[in-house]
């Protein structure tokens, strides 16, 4: 079974998360940050990985610990639920439309954090929620999962749809990347015989 449960204690934060690659879309999501919870949903259900995730964190100073320490324990919860990768197809890659919208998201499990992004959202709320801890989720997400993940807006300009597409992008992409390879069941898919 390809899952994964973590958790993650800090002064600042207190993370219980499990993850199923193999799942139905089903989530329970209480982080704390409302919007964190759409879109951590909209990741699950559209990935097909059943999740949850709580969080207490001190969300009274702002919402910061709390995201960035979710994109760790997400990431480190992907590694971990992928083992050495063995029949994985590794690459995936999307374009998403969300109205006015439009995402491309490309992923590479290749063990080596990096990531590019090149989101322009156009006010720095969404609600209460802070736009810039979109970047600042991905980076701690990428750096924990050990993967090279781009998010490239095409088009559009409403905030809430550059970020729910951008989400929904990135689910559909991992879903793609950690997919079963029947054409290269059991190999590890790198030259190096390692990811």
């Amino acid at each position: 079974m390809r899952q994964a449960s973590l958790a993650r204690k800090t002064a600042e934060t207190d993370i219980s998360l499990t993850l199923n690659l193999d799942g139905r879309g089903q989530s329970e999501i209480d982080t704390g940050v409302g919007f964190l919870d759409h879109m951590l949903t909209l990741f699950a259900k559209h990935g097909h990985f059943d999740l949850t995730v709580t969080c207490r964190g001190d969300t009274n100073v702002d919402d910061h610990h709390s995201v960035e320490d979710i994109g760790i324990v997400l990431g480190e919860a992907f590694a971990s639920a992928l083992g050495d990768k063995r029949g994985i197809r590794r690459y995936g890659d999307t374009v998403i439309p969300m109205d006015e919208a439009l995402i491309l998201t490309a992923v590479d499990l290749s063990g080596r954090a990096c990531l590019g992004c090149a989101l322009e959202i156009p006010t720095e709320k969404i609600g209460t929620f802070d736009t810039e801890l979109v970047e600042e989720f991905f980076e701690a997400f990428t750096r924990a999962a050990a993967c090279s993940l781009h998010l490239r807006q095409l088009a559009g300009k409403n905030a809430h749809h550059i970020v729910e597409g951008a989400f929904k992008s990135f689910a559909r992409t991992m879903r793609e990347a950690v997919s079963l390879d029947p054409d290269a069941a059991g190999e590890i898919p790198s030259t190096k015989g390692v990811l």
